[in-house]
């Protein structure tokens, strides 16, 4: 049996952060749920949380589009006839285009995103992207969320902005909705509160985990730091998966999200339970955004299910009268090529649009717009917007964080985005 030095040992405090809560015993103690007795709430309910929130601030929503989004068909620039010169084929005809000005319109199937933006409560940041991108899933994606373009990091852009925010790490300041943790949130004093269904929010601890933390009523009894440190954070898990299971049952909205909620509803369920958090990550996931064949009856689909979605979650909002304190970021790895391929479909690219959202976003153009006709090497569009330009404005301009530079590698100016 291992004594209580080689568990510490085992699970070493840095690997219990990158873990994050979802990789620990949040069932509690030797398997069992950890009782009121064993873990007072954080709260002590989901009304007692709501009065934590009005000190929230404001909140990011942080949408990631895997498997590189093609811009070009999502935003369409039909006033550019170099457009229909590249994608003979598959370029979207004005006159199916939702149209939102005399150069560009959305993809026929972005409903949601049409009223977004012409309500004035959508940004649309061209060109974002890095220097000598890379065309690979992992890697790309691993650039953006490290904010570390060909070189990387060892913990997240988010996980390093709540460690910056709040470095006493309250708990529950930072969630991930997802299977498993993205990098992105991965964090050197934040535990992320990590779960996919918020009903089977319990997960029984490893068995190492189950021996450390085994016959320990008290954590004022505990001598040994690391098997201390677990059960404070096995404590805090347990509130977490608690309030996440009752305010998801307490949930009721009359809002249609559509096909593919993209996890949206549990955000909106925690804010209006009054979950502290200030960072959300949640995902389209499985590269869906990866269409190399046949891509436009699939890419509308898509795109539809995203537009639905993300126009419910601001009326959600509104619902709960949170509207004003949300931004959300939309972002993927890379965009497309421009030339369409010989499948009718479009292959890994390079720079790309984002998105922000929100009641406070002055809506309209933002970046320089990149060239049609002057492409990067392999037919790609020239990056004319840092990516991290937009991560400095939602951290600087949103949340009201301001630097050095070490957090995004760089100083980069921002956006004169929010009212």
């Amino acid at each position: 049996m291992k004594n209580h030095k080689q568990v510490g040992k085992t699970l070493q405090r840095r690997e219990i952060l990158r873990a994050g809560i979802s990789g620990l015993g949040i069932a509690g103690l030797g398997g069992t749920v950890l009782g009121p007795a064993m873990a007072p709430s954080l709260f002590g309910s989901v009304a007692e949380a709501a009065d934590a929130a009005a000190a929230n601030g404001k909140i990011l929503v942080i949408l990631e589009l895997s498997g590189g989004n093609d811009g070009l068909n999502t935003i369409v620039p039909y006033g550019d006839d170099a457009y229909y010169r590249h994608r003979p084929s598959i370029g979207l005809p004005q006159n199916e285009l939702r149209v939102i000005d005399d150069h560009f319109g959305f993809n026929p199937g972005m409903a949601g995103f049409e009223r977004l933006y012409k309500d004035g409560k959508m940004a649309i940041v061209h060109g974002c992207g890095y220097e000598n991108p890379s065309y690979s899933h992992f890697t790309s994606m691993a650039y953006w969320h490290t904010a570390a373009p060909n070189s990387g990091d060892e913990y997240g852009w988010v996980g390093r902005l709540a460690d910056s925010m709040e470095p006493s790490a309250p708990a529950n300041f930072l969630v991930n909705i997802a299977a498993r943790q993205s990098l992105a949130v991965r964090s050197e004093r934040h535990v992320p509160v990590v779960f996919d269904s918020p009903n089977r929010f319990m997960r029984e601890a490893f068995f190492e985990e189950k021996e450390a933390l085994s016959g320990t009523p008290d954590i004022g009894q505990v001598d040994n730091p690391s098997r201390r440190f677990l059960l404070d954070i096995a404590r805090s898990a347990n509130d977490a998966s608690a309030l996440v299971r009752e305010a998801w049952s307490n949930y009721s909205s009359p809002v249609d999200y559509g096909v593919n909620s993209l996890d949206l509803p549990k955000v909106v369920s925690l804010l209006e339970a009054g979950m502290p958090t200030r960072l959300y990550y949640v995902s389209y996931r499985n590269n869906a955004f990866d269409t190399h064949v046949f891509q436009n009856n699939v890419h509308r689909r898509l795109l539809t299910y995203t537009s639905d979605a993300v126009s419910a979650f601001i009326r959600d909002l509104e619902r709960i009268g949170r509207a004003d304190d949300v931004a959300l970021m939309l972002f993927s790895e890379f965009g497309r090529r421009v030339p369409e391929n010989v499948s009718l479909g479009t292959d890994h690219g390079a720079a790309n649009a984002m998105f922000v959202i929100g009641n406070q976003v002055k809506g309209g153009h933002y970046g320089e717009l990149p060239s049609l006709t002057e492409l990067a090497e392999g037919d790609n569009l020239d990056y004319t917007t840092d990516f991290r330009r937009v991560y400095q404005t939602m951290t600087k301009e949103w949340l009201g964080y301001s630097d050095d530079g070490a957090l995004l590698n760089g100083s980069f100016d921002t956006f004169d985005m929010f009212s």
